[in-house]
């Protein structure tokens, strides 16, 4: 048997496998019934936590809703630390040098 011959019957053959691989593993898919939520279910104690939680479940019309924007807002405030009065922990420039002799 040519060579050239055999390493195209097993280069198809190796497709082939592959091809079926994927085609079980996809038809086998659990479905998203059975994959974890991400969703948190009990958000705990914090409060700004839960109400973040009750508008994302109320959908668009959370839009419209005071209170979500003020929660919204103090989420923001606390992700990017604005407002806030804690010290910088950056030390300031030229601090760190020795003075000159």
């Amino acid at each position: 048997m040519d060579l050239k011959i055999a390493a195209r019957m097993i280069a198809v053959v190796a497709i082939g496998a592959g091809l079926t691989a994927a085609i079980s593993a996809l038809h086998h898919d659990n479905g998203p019934e059975d994959t974890p939520s991400l969703r948190l279910r009990d958000p705990g104690g914090d409060p700004t936590i839960t109400r973040l939680a009750r508008c994302r479940d109320m959908g668009v019309a959370a839009l419209d809703d005071p209170s979500c924007r003020k929660a919204w807002d103090e989420a923001r405030r606390r992700f990017f630390r604005t407002g806030n009065s804690e010290p910088s922990v950056l030390p300031k420039p030229g601090l760190d040098k020795a003075p000159p002799p």
